[in-house]
């Protein structure tokens, strides 16, 4: 695949979130509370949250106790998270074009949306509407595929199609003392809530009608006859929480 071509699937898999907000919502999970107390300094009194989606992390930086801005380029994705996190002011934009005045943020995070930004671009714009000594934080969810049945499950995923994730992203100057942080954790979730989990990843959005038909039939063949999961009415995803932070010089 040429550059070109790659960067055109990239940007179409990173609209595809409104077509699938309200799956977004009810299956992706939350984030550890430790990543936040990591990621974010106790000191920070306003934090923005780029690429908000629908507020998985927003509302824990609400809960943390923090005067939260989100911004989101979804209409879909904004209307789920103010209807979710009403406490938090919510504004279209990327990371790219924060519509937030110069040095008027103690902290920006990112939880699993760094991946859609241009650093040439996001970097600038991100250290111009972060206070000097600003933390920027960036966060991943990444199934852990240690689990057998988890990795069975990737593997049928990645069958469909693959997106892989720098996890441990470089970041220019101005930005500097880059620290990186792992925590584990298990979501427990309901069968359905797995399905809108999968339905709501941007290779399977943007999947053929037929093709994610047959993903999805794929899914469910696991979950029935896996010896961790059949009958079980409760399903447990473990997952490795990447981190990411630095200080804006």
């Amino acid at each position: 695949m040429t550059s070109s071509a790659s960067e055109q699937q990239r940007r179409q898999h990173a609209a595809s979130f409104g077509a699938a907000a309200q799956e977004y919502r009810r299956g992706r999970p939350s984030y550890p509370r430790q990543a936040v107390d990591w990621l974010v300094p106790a000191s920070a009194t306003t934090v923005a949250d780029l690429g908000a989606g629908t507020g998985k992390f927003t509302e824990l930086l609400v809960a943390a106790g923090f005067d939260v801005i989100a911004v989101e380029p979804s209409e879909a994705m904004r209307e789920q998270l103010t209807e979710v996190v009403p406490a938090a002011a919510v504004h279209d934009g990327t990371a790219e074009n924060i519509p937030l005045a110069d040095a008027s943020v103690d902290a920006i995070v990112m939880a699993q949306a760094w991946h859609w930004v241009d650093p040439a671009l996001g970097i600038p714009e991100i250290a111009r509407v972060l206070r000097p000594g600003g933390t920027l934080g960036l966060i991943w969810n990444i199934r852990d595929s240690d689990e057998p049945w988890v990795a069975e499950l990737d593997e049928i995923l990645h069958h469909h199609s693959r997106q892989d994730l720098d996890t441990a992203p470089s970041l220019a100057a101005p930005f500097a003392h880059v620290e990186r942080a792992e925590f584990r954790w298990v979501h427990t979730m309901g069968r359905q809530s797995l399905f809108d989990m999968i339905a709501s990843r941007s290779y399977v959005i943007v999947l053929p009608d037929a093709e994610r038909a047959d993903l999805l039939r794929n899914v469910a063949e696991l979950l029935d006859s896996h010896p961790d999961l059949a009958d079980h009415d409760e399903i447990k995803l473990p997952y490795v929480t990447r981190c990411t932070r630095a200080v804006r010089a």
